[in-house]
């Protein structure tokens, strides 16, 4: 099951099986800050390991109006043009935020590059979260957007996420450096 709604607060969610996409919120911070420094976050996410202070500016300043914007633009007329959305991966069972979910352009390929993207803490792996989480924002931007195609990166070595990414019915193109580092290169159209 995957259903998008607002909460009584106003909160955009996305639900799956066993956990719920959730708009970034103010008091993510900490929780988002200690994910974000877990060893293979840094290893395979680049630039997300950041100082709090940076962090609570970005969450603040940035991720959240980021996400009002694009959740405007998806009721007005679901146009998201270069607009991001980032979301917590919140387990059902317990309400903790446990890993991160999001879309925006990859500006290290050319267009189309609206990629999917998504981490989850070390305690959560190999437990089908990230998959789910993958598969319902790829549902909901599919259904609720303009977007006809994503694309998705990931390195190498990391065969977890690009199983992932092959999970959800991305194709491979190729092998591209970012960095310098090899990335397998997916494309999925709707």
């Amino acid at each position: 099951m995957n259903q998008s709604r607002y909460t009584n607060n106003k909160t955009f969610t996305i639900a799956c099986k066993d956990i719920l996409l959730r708009e970034y919120q103010a008091q993510d911070l900490d929780e988002l800050h200690n994910l974000t420094w877990q060893p293979h976050f840094h290893e395979f996410l680049l630039d997300w390991n950041v100082p709090r202070d940076k962090r609570e500016d970005w969450i603040n300043n940035y991720e959240i109006p980021d996400n009002k914007r694009f959740l405007d633009a998806v009721s007005k007329d679901g146009d998201i043009g270069e607009l991001r959305l980032r979301l917590g991966i919140i387990a059902k069972d317990s309400g903790k935020f446990i890993g991160v979910c999001g879309t925006g352009i990859l500006d290290k390929v050319s267009p189309p590059n609206r990629e999917i993207f998504y981490g989850i803490s070390h305690d959560h792996r190999n437990k089908g979260y990230t998959t789910q989480a993958a598969q319902g924002l790829i549902k909901y931007l599919f259904a609720n957007t303009n977007v006809q195609e994503l694309v998705a990166i990931a390195q190498v070595r990391n065969l977890p996420s690009n199983k992932v990414i092959q999970k959800c019915g991305f194709e491979l193109q190729n092998e591209i450096q970012i960095e310098n580092r090899p990335y397998h290169y997916y494309k999925l159209r709707k």
